[in-house]
């Protein structure tokens, strides 16, 4: 197989985007691969990220891949969860205190920033729409932070998550509980709770 069929066969495997990373750890030079981008009309979208032309563009998954510390929270992870049903018009990420977000904000991304100790806490793995895996707060953390948050987020748009989280099925108030007393949004959260449940 030839290093361009190579790449071609990635470009294949990766629904049209293609990581420099990818292609060097492949054991293809860059030279090799820049000759390809320019043969095969490949888009730079960030650095070191390459879309084919009839690639469908998954922001989301983008966004991943250009920043892979960030990880999709409040309303983004909200929708993730099927607790608005509301779309957000701008994705919320949250990345570990000291991430200069300029770049990201100048895009319209809302960037929340955590110490490092608590980046992770919550942390799970969800599909976007276009089946691309990415990095999403579960339902309990999201909660947390869209309390902790409240007075950047639209009241109704919490209270209308809070009550669709009351109502399922899969919640975990024991988790639920141990990240407010870890956010320390426990006493506001009992109020809330206290209403709904």
């Amino acid at each position: 197989m030839s290093q361009f069929e190579q790449m071609d066969h990635l470009l294949e495997n990766n629904d049209g985007v293609l990581r420099t990373g990818q292609v060097v750890a492949a054991g293809i030079s860059k030279p090799v691969f820049y000759q390809f981008v320019r043969s095969r009309g490949l888009e730079q979208v960030a650095h070191g990220i390459y879309l084919s032309k009839d690639a469908w563009v998954d922001a989301m998954y983008l966004l991943h891949l250009r920043c892979p510390q960030a990880i999709f929270s409040h309303e983004t992870a909200l929708f993730f969860h099927d607790l608005t049903d509301r779309e957000p018009l701008a994705y919320s990420v949250t990345v570990k205190t000291g991430y200069n977000p300029t770049r990201l904000k100048s895009e319209g991304v809302q960037v929340f920033t955590i110490k490092t100790e608590l980046h992770e806490v919550g942390l799970t793995t969800m599909q976007t729409p276009f089946g691309h895996d990415v990095p999403v707060y579960d339902m309990e953390r999201t909660v947390c932070d869209v309390l902790r948050s409240r007075n950047h987020i639209e009241t109704q748009t919490f209270q209308d998550a809070l009550k669709a989280y009351a109502k399922r099925k899969d919640k975990n108030l024991r988790i639920l509980m141990h990240d407010a007393k870890l956010f320390r949004v426990e006493k506001i959260l009992r109020q809330y709770l206290d209403v709904l449940l």
